[in-house]
């Protein structure tokens, strides 16, 4: 039927940019042609009466006719189309679902819909349903057209919507159409009920299916065989094989006889609940009631014996098959050839294979992939690289990737590693993502095999790509690959490139510490301190562990480019870590900060060094000392001897206070021998001479006064030569008390003190 508006017609439609136009010499003329062939109609009803089937209308077969001019005498123009090819007009249907797909569902739409359409016929209803890209417009436009008024449904109408709803598990909806069909004046039929008995089953809402099946009858719908296959189908695939059985008995009391087609649901179901037995019974029941079994039935059989390692009474099915003259097909073929290699049998199945070839039956994807692993286990791997070169000529790609998993590591362990590489090939010639984990099998396998610039070479098109990133990996690359990999390149001055590859395996989560280490050994080894150090601050936030020797190359690393201070921070987070570094480590730590004017810092690395319980060279801890002392940080070196003298490391107080004597750093060398006295630390009798020289030379006369008080009090030197000269300073200074006791004190303990001194050359007090 052929819609056309004339210039004679009043109403003009409203103008669309994608419709064909049609144009001559003449005065325009808008035409606007959309026509359905009555013969396409009538194929279009026939297809939708039968819901069974998966397939559905095509475009094709609509029947959709190019517009053609309203009287001959008009002549159509050839548009502009680009490469000198002729378009042919988009039709109507396809324009509505293209509106549909691409706007939101308003009346502003709806109103577009039906200036476009003047009037909707039940082909071209049926055909936008078919079109329509998702379920939801599909709904929208079936309840927007019967409540609009503008198309009234039928039984083809209901059967499109009803079964695109339950392929899209929208079953609740399907179920409020199905059940209102009456109130519109259409009734119903066996098949919509099919329809959505198929769907509930398939959603896994079994007992949905079974109420609807039971509900057939109280709406007064026959049940045929058909309607109880659909059901066998719903129940034993959930199996549920008891109610298949009650239900089956039910259908013969109603006097329905199961057809072949049900005895092949039966069996496949009773199989699939492994109930060997209840098929076996079924298949008996089947031969006695004159039911020829055909290749599905053999099929099936056949499968369920393999499922039990019956390989016995397999191959008699598949030669009474094959005596009977019922071609095997391919899905026969590869079933018994499934069973052979299930049971490690081969070479059987390699025969099978030749088999079915000579007799032109040509292997599938789901065949190749059945035999492969087999030929992998047996470790027959010239047959699997020969078999896999026929899938790439032929462009099989196999249904399940993880076999190509499989001849890797088959060819890997048989040693040829070039086949290995051209099952990756292999691969992308099929078109098969590949995953991280079949790089790491070559990776790994070229690394033992010391094949190094082949592994690195794969490393590169791995880390190019990002195969690690992709979401959908399954097969993910392993230790034994990676780790071999990033040592290598760490030891030949690759490690910027290992720690590329390494930080897209942790944004998936790795956390591998000889990984780790590894790149801090490289950047370390490298002269990149701080790249080693990035790397180790990573570790601790994700609480890897790593080892001594990382730390020792880092802290030399930082040393030998001349930054202490970064090896002291380094050596701090290895104390933190849990290691305990060697005495040499602290030493070369110390001695770049002393060198570097670091004082501070250097006493502080002394101070983790004697709290460890470190023995260091006593020269070293001098020098530490000395410099503390010298640049006025007395507390702190007070306090770096006391720690000193707890480990049972006493520093040599001679040489400090006779050092700082002749640097005149009087108040340091008071204060330092004050120390000694308080704890009665061993001193000798010269280094309190020289400290009192020197405070007596500097004029500090109560200083000296002081220190020589304390060191009569201890039963010290009394006969100090410049006595004299500091009770006449003393006098000068008016500090005449001071003078006086101190005279007093010196001829009082005179004697004692000049025994004293003869007796012994030092004066150490118990405390």
């Amino acid at each position: 039927m052929a819609y056309v508006l004339s210039k004679r017609c009043q109403w003009r439609p409203r103008l669309f940019p994608n419709l064909p136009r049609i144009s001559d010499s003449s005065p325009i003329c808008l035409l606007r042609l959309f026509s359905s062939n009555q013969d396409s109609a009538t194929t279009v009803v026939d297809n939708a009466s039968d819901p069974i089937s998966d397939s559905t209308c095509t475009e094709a077969q609509t029947g959709r006719e190019i517009p053609t001019p309203l009287n001959g005498s008009e002549t159509v123009m050839n548009q502009r189309t680009p490469r000198g090819k002729h378009r042919n007009p988009e039709k109507l249907e396809d324009i509505i679902c293209r509106m549909m797909a691409n706007r939101e569902w308003t009346t502003r739409l709806q109103n577009s819909i039906r200036s476009l359409v003047p009037h909707f016929d039940a082909t071209l209803v049926w055909n936008v349903l078919h079109g329509a890209r998702n379920s939801e417009h599909a709904l929208q436009f079936f309840r927007w057209v019967e409540r609009a008024g503008l198309f009234d449904h039928d039984r083809e109408t209901h059967s499109k919507i009803i079964e695109i709803l339950t392929r899209a598990s929208k079953l609740n909806h399907a179920r409020c159409i199905l059940l209102d069909m009456p109130n519109k004046g259409v009734e119903w039929d066996e098949d919509l009920f099919v329809l959505l008995i198929d769907g509930y089953g398939k959603a896994g809402i079994v007992q949905e299916s079974v109420k609807i099946f039971n509900k057939m009858k109280e709406l007064g719908i026959e049940r045929s065989i058909k309607s109880y296959d659909a059901l066998f189908k719903v129940i034993l695939r959930r199996g549920r094989y008891m109610m298949a059985k009650r239900y089956f008995n039910a259908m013969l009391s109603e006097g329905i006889e199961p057809t072949k087609h049900t005895y092949n649901i039966m069996i496949w179901g009773f199989f699939l609940s492994l109930r060997l037995e209840t098929a076996k019974r079924f298949y008996d029941d089947m031969k006695n009631r004159g039911i020829s079994p055909d290749v599905v039935t053999y099929n099936t059989m056949i499968h369920g014996y393999n499922r039990f390692k019956l390989l016995d009474e397999a191959e008699n099915l598949f030669t009474e098959m094959k005596g009977r003259n019922i071609a095997p097909t391919v899905i026969s073929y590869t079933t018994m050839i499934k069973g052979y290699v299930s049971v490690g049998r081969v070479d059987d199945g390699l025969r099978l294979f030749e088999e079915m070839k000579s007799f032109g039956i040509k292997p599938n994807a789901v065949t190749y992939t059945t035999l492969l692993p087999g030929l992998c286990d047996a470790e027959k791997t010239s047959e699997a690289q020969t078999m896999l070169r026929e899938m790439v000529e032929k462009f099989i790609a196999p249904k399940d990737n993880s076999i190509f998993m499989r001849l890797l590591s088959c060819q890997c362990k048989a040693g040829d590693l070039d086949a290995a590489a051209d099952v990756l090939k292999a691969m992308i010639r099929l078109s098969i993502p590949t995953e991280s984990g079949h790089y790491g099998i070559l990776i790994e396998n070229f690394c033992k095999a010391q094949m190094y610039d082949r592994a690195v070479k794969l490393l590169e098109k791995l880390v190019e790509k990002e195969i690690i990133l992709r979401p959908q990996s399954t097969a993910e690359i392993e230790a034994s690959a990676y780790n071999p990999m990033i040592q290598y390149l760490c030891n030949h001055g690759q490690t910027g490139k290992a720690e590329n590859f390494f930080r897209q395996l942790m944004k998936i989560g790795v956390k591998d510490s000889v990984a780790f280490n590894n790149l801090i050994h490289g950047h370390s080894k490298e002269g990149n301190p701080d790249s080693a150090f990035e790397i180790l601050k990573i570790m601790s936030r994700r609480g890897v562990a790593s080892d001594a020797d990382s730390f020792r190359l880092l802290i030399k690393s930082y040393l030998s480019k001349g930054e202490p201070a970064d090896a002291k921070t380094a050596l701090d987070n290895m104390i933190e870590s849990g290691h305990l570094p060697e005495s040499l480590l602290f030493r070369s730590v110390m001695e770049s900060l002393f060198e570097d004017g670091r004082v501070q810092t250097a006493s502080r690395v002394m101070k983790s060094m004697v709290e460890k319980g470190v023995k260091e060279n006593t020269d070293l801890v001098a020098k530490v000392l000395e410099a503390l002392l010298m640049r006025g940080h007395v507390e702190e070196a007070l306090g770096r001897v006391d720690l000193l003298m707890q480990s049972g490391c006493a520093p040599d107080f001679d040489s400090l206070l006779s050092i700082l004597c002749e640097k005149g750093k009087t108040i340091a060398a008071i204060k330092l021998l004050d120390f000694c006295l308080e704890r009665d630390y061993t001193v000798d009798f010269s280094s309190y001479d020289k400290v009192l020289d020197s405070l007596l030379a500097a004029g500090k006369t109560l200083n000296a006064y002081s220190i020589l008080c304390k060191i009569m009090e201890k039963g010290g030197v009394s006969s100090w030569s410049s006595c004299e000269d500091l009770v006449k300073n003393l006098n000068q200074e008016g500090n005449t008390k001071q003078a006086d006791i101190l005279s007093r004190m010196i001829k009082g303990g005179g004697k004692e003190a000049s025994g004293s001194k003869k007796g012994k050359k030092q004066a150490s007090v118990s405390a």
